[in-house]
């Protein structure tokens, strides 16, 4: 898939465990696992809304397009 998720990086960046934002967030820690291992097909906008607010980022901080040859 050409959308790259670097949820991990903003994790790190933040200094903050998946467990936390999925407290934060209140989002199961699995479906939070499928998002940062780049499995998820889709993404709610409320939930993108949610985890920029919580890690105080832009979308564009989490999401990247990367096109393929």
């Amino acid at each position: 898939m050409p959308i790259l998720v670097n949820l991990d990086v903003m994790l790190a960046k933040r200094k903050m465990s998946l467990s936390d934002l999925a407290a934060r967030v209140d989002i199961t820690l699995a479906n939070l696992s499928i998002l940062k291992t780049g499995k998820a097909k889709a993404i709610r906008f409320s939930t993108l809304a949610a985890i920029c607010d919580a890690l105080d980022c832009q979308p564009g901080d989490l999401l990247l397009y990367s096109k393929k040859d």
